[in-house]
């Protein structure tokens, strides 16, 4: 069974900074594309960031030039750093990832539990 376990959200303050991690774990073959999305309150979720296994990536405009994914291929882990941070910001973090396991033929697409993440003073 493959598992996306998120960490490191919180409370951040306007302009401030902060980096949330995903660790992928299970019967992992090989990762495809790996990436973030978010759900504000009474907002529907949208998609982040996204990185491929060569590495990469694409923002949704909302987050250009402030978000940046990055991953470890050796740890399975797809990062965010988040800088300059808004109150607009605020959501439930899900990481998501393209995963082929020993379980499958085909790959699947997975996601985590979610982390949150408050920006405010």
């Amino acid at each position: 069974q493959v598992q996306l376990v998120e960490s490191g959200g919180g409370l951040v303050q306007p302009g401030g900074s902060l980096r949330v991690s995903c660790a992928a774990s299970g019967s992992i073959v090989n990762i495809n594309a790996m990436g973030w999305a978010r759900q504000a309150p009474g907002k529907q979720r949208e998609l982040v960031a996204t990185i491929t296994s060569g590495g990469s990536t694409n923002y949704a405009d909302s987050v250009k030039g402030r978000f940046t994914i990055s991953r470890d291929n050796a740890k399975n882990t797809v990062y965010l750093q988040m800088n300059s941070l808004k109150p607009e910001d605020t959501a439930v973090y899900y990481c998501n990832a393209d995963i082929l396991s020993s379980r499958y033929y085909y790959s699947k697409f997975y996601w985590g539990q979610g982390t949150q993440v408050t920006v405010s003073s």
